[in-house]
């Protein structure tokens, strides 16, 4: 940059000013260092720029799947907010695991990141005394499944979509017997939890299928399996089964298409399957699944809205959800063929 800095016939700081904000240098010097980018092709490296600063303009992103189309859309969501408001998103994969979280965290402290977005993998460890001792020396706003009470944290509201959808599907027919998650965060606990609660409070026995627990990442595969083994049991104890969310759904429709038996709400069906987050493929597996939609575009506009008013306390914004430190997002209800 001093290079450059003298090719142009300007001092360091007024260059450096302009790459931090082009519009606070007169519009004269504006032209003339875009003259000489133009001429010399010069580009600051914004990774040594952001390590050289007291605080970096560098924002972690760690979620527990690159794969995952929920954590995709979210991810594409954070990353634009944060690049229009002048930050470098690095995005990391924990792939689950709550060694490679650790990982992940102690690479965004070296880096000097200025705050953090993170969806916490599930359990206790040593990986979860570095998130807590991350969160004392840097802000961090967790996504999809809240770290703790105390940290700040955007979500679904599981207590009303799962009553929204276990609602939906005691009026419209049998019972429905709920096909748990793997246990990967608290969400799992949650959902569940939820399910039993609804059922209780309409008078009804909830109906909890019996599958093993996993810690798998692999849900339509988990999914797949159980319910053969529950379908080689003698089947499910209803006509209805609720899945804890829809990579689950997907697995088991899988398995009970391929057993013969048919999906759907028609007198000539077997088996309801219901679903939870309305996937991108949600709509275009067959039959469709019903399912509650999570408002994935605004938990990730949320996380960074809230994010950047920790990095900067003179930032105000007009949502009033913005004043608390845990925001839950309602989901809607999606009815498609399956249920």
């Amino acid at each position: 940059m001093e290079e450059f800095a003298k090719a142009v016939g300007l001092s360091r700081p007024t260059v450096s000013k302009y790459f931090q904000d082009p519009s606070s240098v007169r519009v004269k010097v504006r032209e003339k260092i875009d003259a000489g980018l133009a001429e010399t092709g010069f580009r600051p490296n914004l990774f040594a720029v952001n390590l050289n600063r007291r605080r970096s303009k560098i924002i972690g992103l760690v979620f527990p799947s690159s794969l995952d189309p929920f954590y995709m859309g979210l991810r594409r969501r954070i990353e634009a907010e944060a690049t229009a408001a002048g930050y470098l998103p690095f995005v990391f994969s924990s792939d689950g695991r709550g060694e490679l979280e650790a990982e992940a965290i102690e690479t965004l402290t070296s880096l000097n990141v200025a705050g953090v977005i993170m969806a916490p993998v599930g359990g206790h460890g040593a990986h979860h005394d570095k998130v807590r001792a991350l969160a004392r020396n840097i802000p961090i706003v967790f996504i999809d499944a809240p770290f703790d009470a105390e940290e700040a944290f955007v979500g679904t509201n599981n207590a009303q979509s799962i009553a929204l959808i276990t609602d939906y599907l005691t009026r419209s027919g049998d019972r429905p017997a709920y096909f748990d998650m793997p246990v990967v965060n608290s969400n799992t606990m949650e959902r569940r939890a939820n399910y039993i609660a609804t059922m209780q409070r309409r008078g009804l026995e909830p109906l909890l299928i019996p599958v093993e627990r996993s810690e798998t990442w692999e849900f339509e595969r988990y999914a797949f399996e159980q319910t053969n083994k529950v379908l080689a049991a003698g089947g499910f104890p209803s006509k209805t089964v609720l899945c804890g969310n829809d990579r689950v759904a997907f697995g088991v429709l899988a398995a009970v298409n391929q057993a013969g038996l048919k999906v759907g709400i028609g007198p000539d069906c077997d088996l309801r399957v219901a679903g939870h987050d309305d996937q991108p493929l949600s709509e275009y597996i067959w039959p469709p699944l019903t399912t509650v939609s999570q408002n994935t575009t605004e938990m990730g506009r949320l996380a960074i809205m809230l994010l950047l008013s920790k990095l900067d306390n003179s930032r105000v914004f007009d949502d009033p959800r913005m004043q608390g430190q845990h925001i839950l997002l309602n989901a809607e209800l999606v009815l498609r063929a399956s249920a």
